[in-house]
Protein backbone atom coordinates (compact mmCIF):
# COMPACT_ATOMS: atom_id res chain seq x y z
CA UNK A 1 0.00 0.00 0.00
CA UNK A 2 2.83 2.33 0.93
CA UNK A 3 4.53 1.60 -2.38
CA UNK A 4 1.35 2.44 -4.28
CA UNK A 5 1.03 5.76 -2.50
CA UNK A 6 4.64 6.63 -3.18
CA UNK A 7 4.21 5.74 -6.83
CA UNK A 8 1.04 7.81 -7.10
CA UNK A 9 2.72 10.74 -5.43
CA UNK A 10 5.67 10.47 -7.79
CA UNK A 11 3.33 10.43 -10.76
CA UNK A 12 1.55 13.53 -9.46
CA UNK A 13 4.84 15.32 -8.88
CA UNK A 14 6.05 14.37 -12.34
CA UNK A 15 2.77 15.45 -13.90
CA UNK A 16 2.89 18.74 -12.04
CA UNK A 17 6.46 19.32 -13.11
CA UNK A 18 5.59 18.47 -16.68
CA UNK A 19 2.59 20.77 -16.59
CA UNK A 20 4.64 23.52 -15.03
CA UNK A 21 7.33 23.12 -17.66
CA UNK A 22 4.73 23.16 -20.44
CA UNK A 23 3.06 26.27 -18.99
CA UNK A 24 6.43 28.00 -18.68
CA UNK A 25 7.21 27.10 -22.27
CA UNK A 26 3.79 28.42 -23.36
CA UNK A 27 4.40 31.73 -21.59
CA UNK A 28 7.80 31.98 -23.24
CA UNK A 29 6.11 31.32 -26.59
CA UNK A 30 3.67 34.18 -25.98
CA UNK A 31 6.49 36.55 -25.10
CA UNK A 32 8.62 35.71 -28.12
CA UNK A 33 7.85 37.97 -31.11
CA UNK A 34 7.48 36.51 -34.57
CA UNK A 35 10.47 36.73 -36.91
CA UNK A 36 9.02 39.56 -39.00
CA UNK A 37 11.57 41.77 -40.83
CA UNK A 38 12.05 45.31 -39.54
CA UNK A 39 10.37 46.66 -42.69
CA UNK A 40 7.22 44.67 -41.98
CA UNK A 41 5.58 42.15 -44.28
CA UNK A 42 2.29 41.86 -46.14
CA UNK A 43 0.21 38.84 -45.20
CA UNK A 44 -2.98 37.74 -46.93
CA UNK A 45 -5.84 35.90 -45.27
CA UNK A 46 -7.83 34.04 -47.87
CA UNK A 47 -11.62 33.64 -47.53
CA UNK A 48 -12.42 30.69 -45.29
CA UNK A 49 -9.04 30.62 -43.57
CA UNK A 50 -9.00 29.16 -40.06
CA UNK A 51 -6.33 29.22 -37.40
CA UNK A 52 -4.46 26.20 -38.74
CA UNK A 53 -4.27 27.78 -42.21
CA UNK A 54 -2.86 30.98 -40.78
CA UNK A 55 -0.22 29.21 -38.67
CA UNK A 56 0.81 27.07 -41.62
CA UNK A 57 1.28 30.14 -43.81
CA UNK A 58 3.15 32.00 -41.06
CA UNK A 59 5.44 29.01 -40.74
CA UNK A 60 5.97 28.71 -44.50
CA UNK A 61 6.97 32.39 -44.55
CA UNK A 62 9.56 31.73 -41.82
CA UNK A 63 7.87 33.91 -39.21
CA UNK A 64 7.25 31.11 -36.67
CA UNK A 65 7.17 27.36 -36.20
CA UNK A 66 4.12 25.16 -35.90
CA UNK A 67 3.54 23.51 -32.56
CA UNK A 68 1.14 22.71 -29.78
CA UNK A 69 1.53 26.23 -28.39
CA UNK A 70 -0.36 27.69 -31.34
CA UNK A 71 -3.15 25.14 -30.91
CA UNK A 72 -3.46 25.98 -27.22
CA UNK A 73 -3.53 29.72 -27.91
CA UNK A 74 -6.30 29.35 -30.47
CA UNK A 75 -8.30 27.10 -28.17
CA UNK A 76 -7.97 29.51 -25.25
CA UNK A 77 -8.57 32.61 -27.36
CA UNK A 78 -10.79 31.64 -30.34
CA UNK A 79 -11.40 34.19 -33.09
CA UNK A 80 -12.85 34.56 -36.57
CA UNK A 81 -10.24 35.73 -39.07
CA UNK A 82 -11.31 38.17 -41.75
CA UNK A 83 -10.15 37.85 -45.33
CA UNK A 84 -7.87 40.55 -46.71
CA UNK A 85 -4.33 41.81 -46.90
CA UNK A 86 -2.64 42.89 -43.66
CA UNK A 87 0.71 44.47 -42.82
CA UNK A 88 2.55 42.56 -40.09
CA UNK A 89 4.81 44.77 -38.01
CA UNK A 90 8.24 43.78 -36.70
CA UNK A 91 8.21 42.91 -33.01
CA UNK A 92 4.61 41.68 -33.06
CA UNK A 93 3.76 38.76 -30.83
CA UNK A 94 1.40 35.90 -31.51
CA UNK A 95 -1.59 37.54 -29.84
CA UNK A 96 -1.00 40.83 -31.70
CA UNK A 97 -0.82 39.09 -35.06
CA UNK A 98 -3.97 37.06 -34.50
CA UNK A 99 -5.83 40.11 -33.19
CA UNK A 100 -4.82 42.04 -36.31
CA UNK A 101 -5.98 39.26 -38.62
CA UNK A 102 -9.33 39.17 -36.84
CA UNK A 103 -9.76 42.95 -36.85
CA UNK A 104 -10.36 43.52 -40.55
CA UNK A 105 -7.88 46.42 -40.54
CA UNK A 106 -6.61 45.56 -43.99
CA UNK A 107 -3.99 47.49 -45.96
CA UNK A 108 -5.50 50.45 -47.81
CA UNK A 109 -4.04 51.72 -51.07
CA UNK A 110 -4.76 55.01 -52.80
CA UNK A 111 -5.44 55.94 -56.40
CA UNK A 112 -5.46 59.65 -57.22
CA UNK A 113 -7.36 60.84 -60.26
CA UNK A 114 -5.88 64.24 -61.09
CA UNK A 115 -8.01 67.21 -62.12
CA UNK A 116 -7.66 67.88 -65.83
CA UNK A 117 -6.61 64.36 -66.79
CA UNK A 118 -7.99 62.99 -70.02
CA UNK A 119 -9.43 59.50 -70.10
CA UNK A 120 -6.28 58.37 -71.89
CA UNK A 121 -4.18 59.57 -68.95
CA UNK A 122 -6.58 57.96 -66.51
CA UNK A 123 -6.36 54.64 -68.37
CA UNK A 124 -2.55 54.79 -68.34
CA UNK A 125 -2.50 55.47 -64.59
CA UNK A 126 -4.84 52.55 -63.90
CA UNK A 127 -2.74 50.23 -66.02
CA UNK A 128 0.41 51.32 -64.18
CA UNK A 129 -1.00 50.71 -60.68
CA UNK A 130 0.47 47.39 -59.45
CA UNK A 131 -2.03 47.02 -56.60
CA UNK A 132 -5.16 46.94 -58.75
CA UNK A 133 -6.62 43.93 -60.50
CA UNK A 134 -6.78 44.65 -64.23
CA UNK A 135 -10.06 43.38 -65.68
CA UNK A 136 -10.72 46.03 -68.35
CA UNK A 137 -8.95 46.35 -71.68
CA UNK A 138 -7.59 49.86 -71.25
CA UNK A 139 -4.61 49.45 -73.57
CA UNK A 140 -6.58 49.99 -76.77
CA UNK A 141 -8.58 53.24 -77.16
CA UNK A 142 -10.81 51.53 -79.71
CA UNK A 143 -12.14 49.40 -76.83
CA UNK A 144 -13.26 52.44 -74.81
CA UNK A 145 -16.84 51.94 -75.87
CA UNK A 146 -20.06 51.87 -73.82
CA UNK A 147 -20.38 48.11 -74.10
CA UNK A 148 -16.86 47.62 -72.76
CA UNK A 149 -17.00 50.26 -70.03
CA UNK A 150 -20.39 51.58 -68.91
CA UNK A 151 -23.58 51.24 -70.97
CA UNK A 152 -24.98 54.56 -69.73
CA UNK A 153 -22.26 56.75 -71.26
CA UNK A 154 -21.68 57.48 -74.93
CA UNK A 155 -18.09 58.66 -74.43
CA UNK A 156 -15.88 58.13 -71.35
CA UNK A 157 -14.22 61.56 -71.41
CA UNK A 158 -15.10 63.77 -68.45
CA UNK A 159 -17.24 61.22 -66.63
CA UNK A 160 -14.91 60.39 -63.70
CA UNK A 161 -14.49 62.73 -60.73
CA UNK A 162 -10.94 63.72 -59.79
CA UNK A 163 -10.39 62.63 -56.20
CA UNK A 164 -8.25 60.22 -54.20
CA UNK A 165 -9.89 56.81 -53.93
CA UNK A 166 -8.89 54.25 -51.32
CA UNK A 167 -9.00 50.58 -52.22
CA UNK A 168 -7.87 47.23 -50.90
CA UNK A 169 -6.30 44.14 -52.42
CA UNK A 170 -8.65 42.49 -54.87
CA UNK A 171 -10.24 45.73 -56.06
CA UNK A 172 -10.01 46.30 -59.81
CA UNK A 173 -9.64 49.11 -62.31
CA UNK A 174 -13.35 48.73 -62.99
CA UNK A 175 -14.11 49.24 -59.28
CA UNK A 176 -12.20 52.54 -59.30
CA UNK A 177 -13.98 53.70 -62.45
CA UNK A 178 -17.38 52.75 -61.04
CA UNK A 179 -16.76 54.78 -57.90
CA UNK A 180 -15.31 57.75 -59.80
CA UNK A 181 -18.23 57.69 -62.24
CA UNK A 182 -20.80 57.57 -59.44
CA UNK A 183 -19.01 60.44 -57.69
CA UNK A 184 -19.00 62.51 -60.89
CA UNK A 185 -22.68 61.86 -61.52
CA UNK A 186 -23.49 63.02 -57.99
CA UNK A 187 -21.28 66.13 -58.27
CA UNK A 188 -22.72 66.98 -61.70
CA UNK A 189 -26.30 66.59 -60.49
CA UNK A 190 -25.52 68.87 -57.56
CA UNK A 191 -23.96 71.54 -59.80
CA UNK A 192 -26.89 71.34 -62.23
CA UNK A 193 -29.38 71.82 -59.40
CA UNK A 194 -27.46 74.89 -58.21
CA UNK A 195 -26.99 76.43 -61.66
CA UNK A 196 -27.68 80.09 -62.29
CA UNK A 197 -30.70 81.07 -64.35
CA UNK A 198 -30.30 81.94 -68.00
CA UNK A 199 -27.32 79.74 -68.76
CA UNK A 200 -26.95 78.80 -72.45
CA UNK A 201 -26.76 75.13 -71.44
CA UNK A 202 -29.50 72.64 -72.25
CA UNK A 203 -28.40 69.68 -70.12
CA UNK A 204 -26.09 68.55 -67.33
CA UNK A 205 -23.86 67.03 -70.02
CA UNK A 206 -23.32 70.46 -71.59
CA UNK A 207 -22.40 71.78 -68.15
CA UNK A 208 -19.88 68.93 -67.87
CA UNK A 209 -18.39 69.92 -71.23
CA UNK A 210 -18.06 73.57 -70.21
CA UNK A 211 -16.55 72.59 -66.84
CA UNK A 212 -13.91 70.48 -68.60
CA UNK A 213 -12.84 73.48 -70.69
CA UNK A 214 -12.62 75.68 -67.59
CA UNK A 215 -10.53 72.97 -65.92
CA UNK A 216 -8.01 72.99 -68.76
CA UNK A 217 -7.88 76.78 -69.00
CA UNK A 218 -6.82 77.56 -65.44
CA UNK A 219 -5.54 76.01 -62.24
CA UNK A 220 -6.30 79.16 -60.23
CA UNK A 221 -9.34 78.93 -58.00
CA UNK A 222 -10.06 82.65 -58.27
CA UNK A 223 -10.12 82.56 -62.08
CA UNK A 224 -12.57 79.74 -62.68
CA UNK A 225 -15.67 81.87 -62.23
CA UNK A 226 -14.24 84.64 -64.43
CA UNK A 227 -13.39 82.23 -67.25
CA UNK A 228 -16.81 80.64 -66.96
CA UNK A 229 -18.33 84.11 -67.28
CA UNK A 230 -16.35 84.82 -70.46
CA UNK A 231 -17.45 81.56 -72.07
CA UNK A 232 -21.10 81.98 -71.08
CA UNK A 233 -21.23 85.51 -72.45
CA UNK A 234 -19.60 84.39 -75.71
CA UNK A 235 -22.11 81.54 -76.04
CA UNK A 236 -24.98 83.95 -75.44
CA UNK A 237 -23.62 86.31 -78.10
CA UNK A 238 -23.06 83.46 -80.59
CA UNK A 239 -19.33 84.14 -80.53
CA UNK A 240 -16.95 81.25 -81.04
CA UNK A 241 -15.27 80.17 -77.81
CA UNK A 242 -11.81 80.15 -79.45
CA UNK A 243 -10.24 78.19 -76.62
CA UNK A 244 -6.93 76.47 -77.32
CA UNK A 245 -7.47 73.40 -75.08
CA UNK A 246 -10.35 72.23 -77.29
CA UNK A 247 -8.20 72.65 -80.41
CA UNK A 248 -5.40 70.67 -78.77
CA UNK A 249 -7.81 67.91 -77.75
CA UNK A 250 -9.10 67.67 -81.32
CA UNK A 251 -5.53 67.32 -82.61
CA UNK A 252 -5.06 64.16 -80.56
CA UNK A 253 -1.64 62.58 -80.92
CA UNK A 254 -0.69 65.14 -83.58
CA UNK A 255 -0.18 67.74 -80.85
CA UNK A 256 3.56 68.10 -80.23
CA UNK A 257 3.41 70.65 -77.43
CA UNK A 258 3.04 73.71 -79.66
CA UNK A 259 -0.12 75.08 -81.24
CA UNK A 260 0.27 76.90 -84.57
CA UNK A 261 -1.92 79.11 -86.74
CA UNK A 262 -2.62 76.24 -89.12
CA UNK A 263 -3.85 74.18 -86.17
CA UNK A 264 -6.32 76.93 -85.27
CA UNK A 265 -7.58 76.93 -88.86
CA UNK A 266 -7.77 73.14 -89.25
CA UNK A 267 -11.36 72.14 -88.61
CA UNK A 268 -12.16 69.28 -86.22
CA UNK A 269 -15.29 68.64 -84.14
CA UNK A 270 -13.37 70.12 -81.19
CA UNK A 271 -11.98 73.23 -82.88
CA UNK A 272 -13.84 76.09 -81.22
CA UNK A 273 -11.96 78.54 -83.42
CA UNK A 274 -13.74 77.18 -86.51
CA UNK A 275 -17.03 76.07 -84.94
CA UNK A 276 -19.68 77.74 -82.83
CA UNK A 277 -20.91 76.36 -79.53
CA UNK A 278 -19.48 73.70 -77.30
CA UNK A 279 -17.44 70.73 -78.52
CA UNK A 280 -19.29 67.39 -78.74
CA UNK A 281 -17.81 65.91 -75.55
CA UNK A 282 -15.81 67.00 -72.52
CA UNK A 283 -12.06 67.35 -73.12
CA UNK A 284 -10.89 66.32 -69.63
CA UNK A 285 -12.03 65.36 -66.14
CA UNK A 286 -13.22 68.51 -64.33
CA UNK A 287 -13.04 68.82 -60.57
CA UNK A 288 -15.85 69.99 -58.31
CA UNK A 289 -14.65 73.62 -58.42
CA UNK A 290 -14.85 73.74 -62.20
CA UNK A 291 -18.31 72.14 -62.17
CA UNK A 292 -19.56 74.80 -59.78
CA UNK A 293 -17.87 77.55 -61.79
CA UNK A 294 -19.63 76.35 -64.94
CA UNK A 295 -22.92 76.39 -63.03
CA UNK A 296 -22.35 79.84 -61.49
CA UNK A 297 -20.29 82.07 -63.80
CA UNK A 298 -19.15 85.42 -62.45
CA UNK A 299 -21.11 88.35 -63.88
CA UNK A 300 -19.26 90.96 -65.88
CA UNK A 301 -18.55 92.29 -69.36
CA UNK A 302 -15.26 90.60 -70.26
CA UNK A 303 -15.23 88.56 -73.46
CA UNK A 304 -11.53 87.75 -73.83
CA UNK A 305 -8.60 86.52 -71.77
CA UNK A 306 -4.96 85.71 -72.42
CA UNK A 307 -2.15 84.33 -70.27
CA UNK A 308 -0.31 87.05 -68.35
CA UNK A 309 2.99 85.19 -68.09
CA UNK A 310 2.65 84.89 -64.32
CA UNK A 311 0.46 81.81 -64.09
CA UNK A 312 -2.82 83.68 -64.50
CA UNK A 313 -4.73 85.59 -67.16
CA UNK A 314 -5.55 89.13 -68.25
CA UNK A 315 -9.26 89.64 -68.92
CA UNK A 316 -10.55 92.19 -71.46
CA UNK A 317 -13.90 93.63 -72.45
CA UNK A 318 -13.00 94.56 -76.04
CA UNK A 319 -10.95 93.08 -78.83
CA UNK A 320 -8.67 96.14 -78.76
CA UNK A 321 -7.97 95.65 -75.05
CA UNK A 322 -7.37 91.98 -75.66
CA UNK A 323 -4.92 92.62 -78.49
CA UNK A 324 -3.02 95.07 -76.27
CA UNK A 325 -2.75 92.34 -73.61
CA UNK A 326 -1.52 89.88 -76.23
CA UNK A 327 1.09 92.37 -77.47
CA UNK A 328 2.27 92.96 -73.92
CA UNK A 329 2.64 89.22 -73.41
CA UNK A 330 4.79 88.76 -76.51
CA UNK A 331 6.79 91.90 -75.85
CA UNK A 332 5.35 94.30 -78.41
CA UNK A 333 4.65 98.00 -77.74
Amino acid sequence: MKTVLITALAVLVLAGATLGFAWSRYQQFLQTPLAIPVTGELFEVQPGYGGADIVRQLSERGFTQTGWEWKLLMRLEPAVYRAGEYRLQAGSGQREVLALLASGRVVAYQFTLVEGWTFRQLAQALLADPNLEHVLDLTDPSQWTPSNLFPDMQHPEGWFLPETYQFTKGDSDRDILLRAHAAMQEALDDAWERRATGLPLDSPYELLILASIIEKETALEEERGQISGVFVRRLNKRMRLQTDPTVIYGMGEDFDGDIRRKDLRTDTPYNTSTRHGLPPTPIAMPGRASLLAAASPEPGETLYFVANGKGGHTFSKTLAEHQAAVNKLIGKN
